[in-house]
């Protein structure tokens, strides 16, 4: 309190000042934050999303080989290049994507929401083909390879813009915690879906095998109605994408993105791509990703192959494939809480070595 000319305390009226600056600053953070808030209907819409993708990954990841060896009936070797050209075709179109959507210009739909709708009827029939049977035989090799690598390709410019959307859609970095929970709530969903009606529409194309056959003389037996079964199984996996993403539009509005680079546009794919490639952390997280993924996508190819033909579990794959899946699902919070409890590198390498 500060002391007047003739002696006298003068009066104490810079003392309230900040309390209304403070009142004054918090309207205005709340309707800041109300901005930010999403509706239920839009994280339920944009969580809906997510889910094509992994329904189809996770009929493809156990059913295709079987598929591909006893209804389309091609080489083993055959069907082993079909499976890595895909996988690489999938890797390949990663950058691609990147680079090509964030050169994109802004639409009426947006700039991201065109990708995800214009991919959408492409990556459906790319996914049907990939389990019809074509009239001839000697080219099936290379059906199947094109259809594969344009479907893991088409997933790849489908799922990059649509993960992207949960940074535009709102600012509040706890609404885009909230919108991540809803999006791997359901492409959890999606993969058990996936996996569970494929694998019950498919389940009658694949007689049981019979142990005393030691010798396998010929190709194991399949239904007659095989290839009609695995048609319908892909037409019911192909329709959730234009359902899927016809709900993601309606229900998500993809606003402007005011901080987009304009600088980026002169930075061309290889000087990008040559900088991602120096920094040291992000190489040691994709090599980590890449043997992790490795390992998960060769466990789901195989077991249902060694249930079927090398075991007498042929009558109970689905029950196993449903068991893996749930239990994974049902591990999540555990394997949150050893993440929130010893960190990330510490609970990584566990797992690591536990998986050994």
């Amino acid at each position: 309190m500060a002391a007047s000319p003739g002696g006298s305390p003068a009066p104490a009226v810079e003392e309230p000042a900040p309390q209304p600056e403070a009142h004054a600053r918090e309207p205005g953070s709340d309707r800041r934050a109300s901005r930010g808030r999403l509706s239920f209907c839009t994280k339920v819409c944009y969580g809906i999303g997510g889910v094509p993708n992994q329904v189809a990954s996770s009929a493809t990841a156990f059913y295709l080989q079987l598929f591909l060896l006893d209804v389309a009936q091609i080489p083993a070797a055959q069907v082993s290049l079909v499976m890595f050209g895909g996988k690489v075709s999938g890797a390949a179109a990663d950058p691609v994507a990147g680079f090509f959507i964030s050169r994109s210009r802004r639409t009426g739909s947006g700039r991201l929401m065109p990708w995800v709708l214009g991919c959408t009827p492409f990556i459906a029939l790319a996914y049907f083909f990939l389990w019809f049977l074509p009239p001839f035989t000697n080219l099936r090799g290379l059906w199947y390879m094109t259809f594969y690598c344009l479907f893991q390709a088409l997933a790849t410019f489908f799922q990059v813009p649509y993960t992207a959307l949960t940074m535009l859609l709102t600012p509040s970095p706890r609404e885009r915690d909230t919108i991540t929970a809803y999006r791997m709530t359901m492409e959890m969903a999606g993969t058990l879906m996936g996996a569970t009606v494929h694998g019950l529409i498919v389940s009658g194309a694949h007689s049981p095998h019979r142990c005393e056959e030691a010798e396998f003389p010929g190709p194991v037996a399949v239904s007659p109605n095989a290839t009609c079964l695995y048609s319908i199984a892909a037409a019911v996996v192909a329709v959730t994408y234009p359902v899927c993403s016809g709900l993601l539009r309606l229900g998500v509005k993809e606003p402007p993105d005011p901080s987009a680079p304009v600088s980026s546009q002169d930075t061309s794919f290889l000087a990008g791509l040559a900088l991602t490639v120096r920094h040291p952390p992000y190489l040691k997280l994709v090599i980590s990703f890449l043997f992790i993924s490795a390992a998960v996508q060769v466990e789901q190819s195989y077991l249902v192959l060694f249930c079927t033909h090398a075991s007498r579990l042929h009558d109970h794959v689905q029950s196993l494939v449903l068991t893996i899946l749930v239990s994974a699902v049902l591990s999540t919070p555990l394997w949150e809480w050893v993440l929130q409890r010893f960190g990330k590198r510490t609970s990584a390498f566990g797992i690591c070595v536990c998986g050994l």
